[in-house]
């Protein structure tokens, strides 16, 4: 579709032109397929929080120069490993947003990352993606599999000497996501397994976090459909997300949207490394996110699930720093830590 700058976003439509699809005023596609994006953040992202994270520094970088795709990095200076010179695991981490939203440099992203790493101690990498309707899915796929070959190189290359100083252990990475940053996540996992073996001092990915992750299916599941209209987000803003973002003409059984759906592939065949599920009791894809980690147990996966009663969709970075999201970034340190258990006592062991 084509697109205008984020300048003319605020001027009328032409008369003649309607709106087609419109979210919050911040994106907007016109009949003829010009997309409007307002060059400020949705109203529901604050533009600051309470609070600071002195014990984190952070720097921004481009790892895509012909995308113009950015990379936030995160490095706590004050955890007890660092003290002891112990390398930090590597958290990388996709924003959601539905696919049309959504950047590593919306506040409420950057404050949930600060914390992420002062609270988890671990380098955290919050990358960037190309967003629909512009560029429509697998386009976000295919940039987290651009990210994380640029990671690969920074391992063996060491490019980027702010990652050797933080003592980045490219060993022992976790690919993690918000929404749909946790359907890139899964998506990896999967392209993943279908990848030769990497080379060594490559990236080892040790598992994988999925927070809440952005699942669809033509089907209505009961929390879809029993999802109040004043929730955020309903259904439909879920199904706009998914208008806007699966190939033109798709339904939402895609294989990008629906990991179950009747093209998508066999997961019985995928070497799943451990995964963490993370649901929210309010979140109305909960049914799904819940189904998502019980067939892949029944598959025999190593499959983690972690529930949180009367919690909504992204309720992290609504309240970043809340007492509930700090009990969701122990729950994903210690899957950290339990994953690098059992590296060091199959290591131990051979």
């Amino acid at each position: 579709m084509p697109a205008v700058s984020a300048a003319a976003c605020c001027a009328a439509a032409a008369p003649a032109t309607e709106v087609a699809e419109d979210l919050f005023g911040f994106l907007r596609v016109l009949s003829d397929g010009t997309v409007l994006r307002s060059p400020a953040g949705p109203v529901f992202c604050p533009t600051t929080f309470p609070g600071s994270h002195p014990s984190v520094q952070w720097k921004e970088a481009v790892y895509d120069k012909a995308k113009n795709l950015r990379v936030r990095m995160y490095k706590p200076t004050t955890t007890a490993s660092a003290a002891a010179g112990k390398k930090l695991p590597v958290l990388v981490h996709f924003h959601g947003g539905g696919f049309c939203l959504g950047s590593c440099t919306w506040a409420n992203v950057h404050e949930f990352c600060l914390r992420l790493a002062a609270d988890a101690g671990a380098v955290v990498l919050s990358a960037g993606y190309r967003l629909a309707p512009e560029h429509r899915l697998p386009a976000a796929f295919d940039d987290g599999a651009g990210f994380m070959r640029w990671l690969r190189d920074q391992s063996v290359a060491a490019a980027d000497g702010w990652l050797a100083e933080a003592a980045a252990d490219f060993g022992r990475v976790f690919v993690t996501g918000d929404s749909a940053g946790g359907t890139i996540a899964h998506h990896l996992a999967v392209r993943a397994a279908a990848e030769p073996e990497p080379e060594p001092g490559h990236v080892t990915v040790r598992g994988y976090v999925l927070l809440m992750p952005f699942f669809g299916g033509v089907r209505r599941t009961a929390s879809e459909a029993e999802c109040p209209e004043e929730a955020f987000p309903n259904l439909d803003l879920v199904d706009r997300f998914w208008r806007l973002s699966l190939p033109a003409g798709a339904t939402r059984d895609h294989p990008a949207a629906n990991p179950f759906g009747p093209d998508s592939p066999d997961l019985g065949s995928v070497d799943f490394p451990p995964v963490l599920v993370v649901v929210g009791g309010l979140d109305l894809i909960r049914d799904r996110t819940v189904d998502y980690a019980e067939r892949l147990a029944a598959m025999g996966k190593p499959v983690e699930v972690a529930k949180f009663a009367g919690k909504p969709h992204g309720f992290y970075l609504h309240e970043p720093g809340s007492e509930a999201t700090g009990e969701l970034i122990q729950t994903v340190a210690r899957f950290v830590d339990g994953c690098g258990a059992v590296v060091a006592a199959s290591e131990a062991a051979a």
